[in-house]
């Protein structure tokens, strides 16, 4: 038993993986977050006083990163700005927190010798045409297209370079598009579901044929777990669970399961520089770590997500009607 430092562990994917240690290990956990928009304390609700602890704080303040990393035995680094239309509407937020921040974090496994996994995405390779066979492995060269894949890029050579030069005890995964509990509703998914539960009809970037490699958050929290225990230090782990989907269909599913015409959506105006696929090959991690997934029917996972969110609509209300204003604002 042990005690992990999670950071952004209160955000979407970092509430999920603290969900799962509590649920399938002996460890406690100290969430650090910095409880921005992302970041929500009631996403951590229910979970046990006497082994989840909420500090909240910034991954940049070198002070207080210091005095938690003296408390804990491993330290798995969630914490990150993430989403691509902020980041083209404001590039230095992702900088201060994806860069600098783990620049800190990073200094201070150095300084106690601390076991440290970092999480990144798969967005930092770019993208690949809709007729590529051709998946994401841990040899594809990185080819970031936005400020938000630039720097999560940035930080992954970070990890890699003060394993290297300092010695630090550190892994890397990249993983594909999550869904599932706790996501905000400016996401993708979550936005689509949202507007379906209100009345209001889903938005679709452009045609739709962007492709996503879609993975549910349980799955990445259990590959994470996994790469924890067996990961080779300095190795880097692709994460993904062979979920391709378009974003067309993932709207027309959501429609179908909650019981409306599978056509009752709008097309917005397309983002600039919006990718078109990513695909994830896990084999490595598969075949030399005995990691699968548990969610390998998509359909299913998306159907205990629209559940998810019809019965917890007091957690995504507060931030629903903001979210539209801003897409509003936008044209999308």
């Amino acid at each position: 038993m042990g005690t992990l430092l999670v950071t952004g562990g209160a955000g979407f994917i970092g509430s999920n993986f603290v969900h799962h240690v509590i649920g399938n290990t002996d460890h406690s956990v100290i969430v650090l977050d910095k409880l921005t928009y992302a970041g929500n304390a009631a996403s951590l609700a229910g979970l046990p006083e006497d082994r989840v602890r909420l500090v909240e704080g910034d991954i940049a303040d070198a002070t207080l990163v210091d005095d938690l990393f003296g408390q804990v035995d491993a330290v798995v680094h969630y914490a990150a700005e993430s989403h691509n239309d902020n980041s083209l509407h404001d590039p230095r937020p992702f900088l201060d927190t994806n860069i600098v921040g783990t620049y800190t974090l990073l200094e201070a496994a150095r300084k106690h010798d601390r076991r440290f996994h970092h999480i990144s995405t798969d967005e930092v390779y770019g993208d690949l045409e809709l007729d590529d066979p051709a998946r994401f492995t841990e040899n594809t060269p990185y080819n970031p297209s936005s400020p938000y894949s630039s720097t999560k890029a940035g930080s992954d050579l970070l990890v890699r370079a003060w394993v290297r030069s300092f010695g630090v005890k550190a892994t890397i995964s990249n993983c594909s598009n999550n869904y599932g509990p706790y996501q905000h509703v400016e996401k993708f998914i979550p936005r689509q579901i949202t507007n379906v539960l209100r009345g209001i009809r889903p938005k679709l970037y452009g045609k739709g044929e962007n492709v996503r490699d879609w993975i549910h958050a349980d799955d990445h929290s259990s590959a994470v777990l996994t790469i924890l225990d067996k990961g080779v230090i300095g190795e880097t782990y692709l994460i993904g669970a062979d979920g391709e989907k378009d974003n067309k269909t993932v709207v027309e599913l959501i429609l179908s399961i909650t019981g409306q015409p599978a056509d009752a959506y709008d097309h917005v105006t397309d983002r600039p520089g919006h990718d078109m696929r990513y695909a994830i090959d896990s084999t490595k991690l598969r075949t030399e770590l005995g990691w699968t997934p548990r969610y390998q029917d998509f359909e299913a996972g998306l159907k205990a997500t629209i559940d998810w969110y019809r019965d917890n609509e007091a957690w995504w209300t507060p931030a629903k009607d903001g979210v539209e204003a801003f897409y509003a604002s936008k044209g999308q």
